[in-house]
């Protein structure tokens, strides 16, 4: 396996835990992932999400006061 192909050490973060970041309920989380918006994860049953993409989606949805 060459260096292009090593994944990164990602941290990965639950529902709840997105949620709570977000200041939004699990269902908004749940929401977002089914949308397509947040990329994510299925473990089994359970839903995991990458902080660089909630990261990431939070530098996208910035606006500016007016």
């Amino acid at each position: 396996m060459d260096e292009e192909q090593v994944p990164t050490a990602s941290r990965y973060l639950t529902v709840s835990e997105v949620a709570a970041l977000l200041r939004v309920s699990n269902m908004t989380v749940y929401r977002l992932v089914s949308s397509g918006a947040l990329p994510a994860v299925r473990v089994g049953r359970s839903v995991r999400l990458r902080a660089e993409d909630v990261d990431d989606y939070l530098r996208g949805r910035l606006t500016t006061a007016s």
